[in-house]
C-alpha cells in the first residue's frame, strides 16, 4: 500500500506467527491440526507465580511502574544473575521490558546506526534480521550447517568482521536449532571479540534453563568483553509465562540508560501484575523449571528417534531449547499426488499442513531454506502422532 511507510512495507511478516495462524484457520473448520510451529511451552504457569499475581491485584499494584521495572524485581534479577551465572550487575543495569523481544529491539535500536553491520550466525531467530532492518543496519550472515551442529567457528567469525561491524547477535541455547555453545566454544568466540573492542555482543539467553548438557555459559562471563555484552533473558520459556510478557536486559549503565530512554517513549513500564508474578518466580527457586526440562528432554529423545527413521531427513540431536531443525532438501523437486511440485521448504511446510495437518515453520525464516523447524513443546502422544503423520505425508511424495 503506497500510503504506508517504507519501513513497514519492507518489514517481513513473522513466519512462526503466520504458520500458527494458518493452523488455527484449519482447526476452526473442524480439522484436527497439531501445531508444532509455535515456540511456547505447553505447561501451565507454576501455581505460586499465579498466586503472586492474584495477591498483587488484591494489594492494588495497578499504577504505572518505573520504566525500567520495579526496583525489587530488578534487584531479584541481579541476584539471580549473580547466583546462577556468576555475573555481577547492579539493579540499575537491569531494564525490564514487555518480553525479551522488546528487550532485543530496544538494544538493537540503541546500538545500531544506518549502515552499521550486524553479524548474525544462521540459523537465527526470525526477528533478528527484521529488527536490524528497522534500525537501518546491514545484516551479515554466517552460515552454520547441520554437520557442525549449527554452531559457527572462531575462524568464521573473524572472517565476517569488517571496520563497519558494530554488533554480533546470537542465541545459546539456540532458537531454531537447539544448539548450545560449550564454555570452551564460547571462550574461543570471546577471544575473537577481545581483539575487536568496538564490537558489542547481544546474547539472547531466553532458553538458558532448557539445556540438556550441563551448566549454561553466558558470553558475559568473560571479563575482557563483559562491558560490551548485552544479556537478554526473561520468564517466558523457563517459567511457562509466555503470555505474561516479561523480559529484561543486563548491560553496562550507558546501554541500560539508553534502553530506558527508548522504552520510555514507546511502552513505558511493563505490566505491574506481571512484574510481581515474575518477582515470585525468581524468589522461589527452580524446582518447577527442572520438572519441565526433564519432560522436554524425554520428548526430545522420542522425537529424535522418530525423525531419524524418516528416509531423506537429516537431523542432529539438539542440546537445548525445544526445537528440531531437520534438513529436508531431499524432498525438493518431488511431486504430490495432485502433481504439485514441492520446490522449497515453505511449500513443504504448507504441504505438511494441508496433507498431514501438522503445522511447522519454513527454515527460510531462520536463514536456512534447506530445513524446517519443528517444536516439540507438545504432549508426547501429540508428538508421536504428528511425526507419524509427517512420515506418511512425505512417503506420498514422488
Amino acid at each position: 500500500m503506497t500510503f504506508l511507510s517504507k519501513r513497514i512495507n519492507n518489514l517481513s511478516e513473522s513466519q512462526t506467527i503466520k504458520m500458527a495462524k494458518l493452523g488455527r484457520e484449519l482447526a476452526a473448520k473442524g480439522i484436527d491440526v497439531i501445531n508444532l510451529s509455535f515456540g511456547e511451552p505447553d505447561f501451565f504457569t507454576p501455581e505460586h507465580v499465579k498466586e503472586a499475581a492474584k495477591t498483587a491485584i488484591d494489594e492494588n499494584y495497578s499504577y504505572y511502574t518505573p520504566v525500567s521495572g520495579y526496583p525489587e524485581l530488578r534487584k531479584a534479577i541481579a541476584e539471580k544473575l549473580s547466583r546462577e551465572n556468576g555475573l555481577s550487575y547492579g539493579f540499575d543495569q537491569i531494564v525490564v521490558s514487555t518480553g525479551a523481544k522488546q528487550s532485543l529491539a530496544n538494544a538493537v535500536m540503541c546500538l545500531v546506526d544506518p549502515g552499521d553491520e550486524v553479524i548474525v550466525p544462521t540459523p537465527y531467530w526470525v526477528s533478528y534480521s527484521e529488527m536490524i532492518k528497522l534500525a537501518e543496519g546491514k545484516t551479515v550472515f554466517i552460515d552454520a550447517t547441520v554437520e557442525q551442529n549449527f554452531k559457527i567457528t572462531p575462524a568464521q567469525l573473524e572472517a565476517a568482521i569488517t571496520p563497519k561491524t558494530k554488533l554480533f547477535m546470537f542465541s545459546s541455547p539456540c532458537n531454531p536449532t537447539g544448539s548450545v555453545y560449550s564454555r570452551e566454544e564460547m571462550a574461543a568466540l570471546a577471544a575473537v571479540f577481545e581483539k575487536h573492542p568496538n564490537i558489542f555482543i547481544l546474547s539472547d539467553e531466553i532458553y538458558e534453563h532448557i539445556n540438556f548438557v550441563g551448566k549454561h555459559t553466558s558470553i558475559a562471563s568473560f571479563d575482557a568483553i563483559k562491558d560490551r555484552v548485552v544479556v537478554i533473558n526473561g520468564f517466558s520459556k523457563s517459567y511457562a509465562m509466555t503470555g505474561w510478557r516479561v523480559g529484561y536486559i543486563a548491560a553496562n549503565k550507558e546501554i541500560a540508560n539508553a534502553c530506558d530512554k527508548m522504552q520510555g517513549q514507546i511502552t513505558s513500564g511493563t505490566c505491574s501484575i506481571a512484574q510481581r508474578a515474575a518477582l515470585k518466580a525468581y524468589q522461589d527457586g527452580l524446582d518447577t523449571v527442572h520438572e519441565m526440562v526433564a519432560e522436554f528432554k524425554k520428548r526430545r529423545d522420542v522425537v529424535y528417534d522418530l525423525l531419524k527413521a524418516i528416509p531423506g531427513i537429516k537431523v542432529n540431536l539438539p542440546d537445548g531449547a525445544f526445537y528440531f531443525f531437520p534438513e529436508v532438501k531431499s524432498y525438493f523437486g518431488k511431486s504430490t499426488t495432485e502433481g504439485q511440485v514441492i520446490s522449497n521448504a515453505e511449500e513443504l511446510c504448507l504441504y505438511l499442513l494441508n496433507e498431514a495437518h501438522v503445522s511447522t515453520v519454513t527454515g527460510e525464516a531462520f536463514g536456512n531454506d534447506d530445513c524446517i523447524r519443528i517444536s516439540y513443546a507438545a504432549a508426547e502422544d501429540k508428538l508421536r502422532d504428528a511425526v507419524s503423520r509427517i512420515a506418511a505425508a512425505l512417503a506420498k511424495l514422488k
